[in-house]
């Protein structure tokens, strides 16, 4: 790759517990999804490569943990964050409103020009969503977020989320996302033969290929 620009982004991940945080960055890193991960304690971090256009962005991911208990420690998460990720549950309206609470405590705490995405995460639970996206769209829209609709379970959405958010990093704004079916590349190179759920640093190729993000705003 020629001319290649190098950019590295802390990115904090926030929202309550159970909603499927880790979830999401195991799909992402992995390709696999578990039923049984440990609750986050504390925060962990993850490294992430996305290549985008001629540029190697390294998202550094910090998984925070979304207990009360260690609610305190949260805002140490906040600093140098460059972009977030507001995660709810689309099954849980208590996580719905206190994503607002984490956005308002981002913005109080972390960096001024941190960018934003609202992510309702378990649609392939979509029959029992009490959160619809209509709603969701018009708190981001008034808020000037984007707004990403995802399933940790069966992928759908995910490389997208993070690959939007790696592009509002970059300070690009590309209109072309979508959000299903969509024939983003995800080259996994990791060792096949660990079978953990452990996370592990790696490349991973993402293509926009007419995706559509949700809406909002960058």
């Amino acid at each position: 790759m020629s001319d290649q620009t190098n950019l590295d982004f802390k990115i904090v991940l926030l929202g309550d517990s159970s909603v499927g945080k880790s979830s999401l960055v195991l799909r992402l890193c992995k390709n696999k999804f578990s039923e049984n991960l440990e609750p986050t304690i504390g925060g962990s971090c993850v490294i992430q490569n996305i290549e985008i256009d001629e540029s190697e962005v390294k998202l550094k991911i910090w998984d925070t943990a979304g207990q009360e208990r260690f609610h305190s420690l949260t805002p140490l998460y906040y600093r140098g964050a460059k972009g977030a990720l507001i995660i709810y549950d689309i099954t849980n309206f208590g996580s719905f409103e206190r994503a607002k609470d984490w956005i308002f405590e981002l913005r109080e705490n972390g960096e001024q020009d941190s960018k934003i995405i609202l992510v309702g995460n378990k649609i392939d639970l979509e029959a029992k969503a009490v959160v619809k996206d209509v709603t969701a769209q018009k708190f981001a829209d008034k808020n000037g977020l984007s707004f990403f609709e995802t399933s940790a379970k069966t992928g759908e959405g995910v490389n997208q989320v993070f690959f939007a958010l790696a592009q509002m990093l970059l300070g690009k704004n590309d209109n072309t996302f979508e959000k299903q079916n969509s024939q983003t590349e995800h080259s996994t190179n990791f060792n096949q033969e660990n079978n953990d759920n452990s996370l592990v640093s790696q490349k991973v190729n993402l293509k926009s290929n007419k995706a559509k993000k949700k809406g909002g705003c960058c």
